[in-house]
């Protein structure tokens, strides 16, 4: 409850050095304390609460709540909150308790804004052609669609619509700032929204956006950072003259020393330091670090940029309109050049320079590497890499995400329908090219690459194991989760919950899927039968019902290996199956454990032990580095060789006593 000032609290507050175009338009709370407000002129319509605490600053000082230096125009103070330092002043706005801003130069609402939501980003194509609207609940999954379902403009059309909605829902004249925000030595804030617990210290300037922090996932905003035209979630740190415009900033995001990031979409757990990015989207996992990195007119997730890595996205002749898809997991080494339009299968490795639009979407896990400006691939080879199973287990510990309310349906698994079918394919392009060229082929063509014929066989050969190893682990985790005793047990096991799953599979910037089901959503949203929540319910249903859906297609593929249904199935397939699994589970760790140890050679130690000899550069190699033997990963590698032989081994057991 609100009420006028007294007359003798208009009288202190003028011998405080206040003023009021009108005292009548200024409220007060119940037991307001006019000691606390100094200095400060009042216009318009403003509301004051109580102000009873004191406000602890960074370094340990400590300030009593209250307005002193400021100018207010149509403000309401929350209880126990600190405005400091108004250097020009405060307009259209409500702010929460326990909020202190300190030495600020403007924060102003001007006239009616969405606070960000409904800007148009021009992603992927700065042509345009695929703008998506952003606005707070945006996830990569339905940016995915948004961005790459043109095709289907009835859909496409629903969801603008809905969206748009949306960010009218938003508009307002008044501006909020919440509960227990700390703004401190920032510049202009203009038209934007700010959620609780937010901390900005330093910021340069902000406009036109929100701020979706909470509690559980406060955002933190430095010295220098400009936002313009912009959504960041929760959870999100930006610092060090980082530049953001047109962009939403998905949650557990990370930008910091002086990135620059336009025109572009970000989702879960993204890190962006002293590179750009232009234009892209950056599915969940998109990591670049280094300067002269820039990342533009292209699709990525879980990759890795290395330094100095870059794209174009035109040739000179109807200008920047051509874009790139780099499928997740894949890395670009130093220096990498893509000339867009190219496309880059999953978890492949991109060294050199590459001018020859090259399509390997269908041989995922491979090299693509420069020679003689040549670009050259090695199908597989990526599967019996440290560095793959390195990344496939840092990405679940590195997810920055704090808020229970999780945008982004994450699948972190590097074995799925979406990588083995592309890997059953790749099998069958590796055969064609056989068949086409002869099998004493040097050198063959593929997609504007070479694959010569010792990779071609190799990386067949990797494909078949990691089809194995896939296909042995739905059915052993299908056998070890379910109680069975009999043959008939067994194979009641086994029969699939539904045929949802079946046929193609896709990744949804971080959601694997069957195809099927990502259809009846869009034909349930191009009818209007959806709201933008429903969605996103339907979304996070398909991700929590990703291993019913990956049994009914792993089942279908083994049903093929077998040559018969689940219903004819013998024990002694069964066994096979398991035996076969068991080697290759086997095997590519093997591949693994070797690839590990050349971190541990001769050449890894060079300039190690300085002003020594060789026995004293070994010995300074293993106090840094340790030993082969007592490295976490190598351990870990050969115990997941042991568990996974003796549960091979146990399958193989029961089976046996059937």
């Amino acid at each position: 409850m609100y009420r006028k000032l007294t007359s003798a609290e208009i009288a202190q507050m003028e011998a405080q050095g206040c003023s009021a175009h009108e005292w009548a338009d200024v409220e007060v709370a119940q037991e307001f304390d006019a000691r606390f407000v100094k200095n400060t002129h009042f216009s318009g319509h403003n509301r004051l609460g109580v102000f009873r605490r004191e406000i602890e600053l960074p370094g340990g000082l400590s300030v009593h709540s209250g307005v002193y230096n400021a100018t207010l125009h149509n403000v309401e103070v929350g209880d126990d909150a600190h405005l400091y330092n108004i250097h020009n002043y405060i307009a259209n706005y409500r702010i929460g308790r326990n909020t202190c801003i300190e030495n600020v130069n403007a924060i102003l609402v001007d006239g009616r804004t969405m606070f960000g939501n409904g800007v148009r980003v021009p992603v992927m194509n700065e042509g345009g052609g695929r703008e998506i609207p952003i606005f707070n609940e945006l996830s990569a999954s339905l940016a995915y669609i948004l961005t790459l379902y043109r095709h289907r403009p009835q859909m496409i059309h629903q969801l603008e619509r809905m969206i748009d909605a949306y960010a009218e829902a938003q508009a307002a004249e008044i501006g909020t700032i919440g509960d227990n925000v700390r703004i401190l030595n920032c510049g202009s804030i203009k038209n934007v929204k700010i959620g609780d617990c937010a901390e900005l210290t330093g910021v340069s300037r902000l406009k036109n956006g929100t701020i979706n922090s909470n509690e559980a996932a406060p955002v933190r905003l430095g010295s220098g950072v400009k936002c313009v035209d912009f959504i960041i979630a929760s959870g999100v740190e930006i610092g060090d003259s980082t530049l953001v415009e047109k962009c939403f900033v998905g949650q557990g995001c990370i930008f910091d020393k002086h990135y620059s990031a336009g025109e572009s979409l970000f989702f879960s757990n993204c890190q962006g330091m002293h590179g750009e990015a232009c234009a892209i989207f950056a599915g969940p996992y998109t990591v670049t670090h280094h300067k002269s990195t820039l990342l533009i007119a292209g699709m990525f997730s879980f990759m890795n940029a290395g330094s100095g890595s870059n794209q174009s996205n035109h040739m000179y002749k109807l200008g920047p309109i051509h874009q790139g898809v780099a499928e997740r997991g894949s890395k670009t080494t130093s220096d990498s050049y893509l000339l867009w339009p190219s496309r880059i299968g999953a978890f492949s490795l991109v060294m050199g320079r590459h001018t020859h639009h090259a399509d390997t979407s269908d041989l995922p896990f491979s090299y693509l590497i420069e020679n003689n400006s040549e670009s050259y691939l090695v199908p597989g080879a990526n599967l019996r890499t440290v560095g793959t199973i390195r990344d496939a287990q840092k990405w679940p510990k590195r997810d920055n995400r704090k808020d229970p309310n999780k945008l982004d349906q994450i699948n972190f698994n590097l074995l799925s329908p979406y990588t083995v079918q592309k890997m059953w394919k790749g099998r069958e392009v590796l055969d064609e090219l056989v068949a086409l060229g002869g099998e004493n082929t040097e050198v063959y063509g593929y997609q504007n690459c070479k694959i010569r014929n010792s990779s071609l066989k190799h990386g067949r050969e990797l494909y078949t194991i990691g089809i194995q190893k896939f296909l042995g682990n739905s059915l052993i985790s299908r056998l070890e989760k379910n109680e069975w005793h009999t043959v008939e047990e067994m194979r009641a096991v086994l029969r699939p919950d539904s045929e949802k799953g079946l046929g193609v599979w896709v990744d949804l910037a971080g959601l694997i899927a069957p195809r099927g089901e990502v259809s009846v959503l869009m034909d349930d949203i191009e009818s209007g039968k959806l709201s933008l929540e429903n969605i996103q319910e339907r979304l996070v249903e398909m991700h929590a019902n990703y291993y019913s859906y990956e049994w009914s297609w792993a089942l279908e593929h083994l049903e093929q290996v077998w040559g018969c249904s689940v219903d004819e199935v013998t024990v002694e397939q069964i066994k096979r199956t398991v035996t076969v699994w068991k080697e290759a589970v086997v095997g590519l760790d093997k591949m693994v454990y070797n690839d590990a140890r050349k971190e541990f050679d001769l050449n890894s130690k060079t300039g190690f032990g300085a002003d020594g000899d060789r026995k004293t550069a070994e010995a300074d190699f293993e106090e840094v580095r340790g030993s082969f033997e007592s490295n976490s990963f190598v351990k870990a590698v050969l115990e997941h060789i042991e568990k996974k032989t003796l549960l091979g081994d146990s399958i193989l057991e029961k089976l046996g006593q059937l």
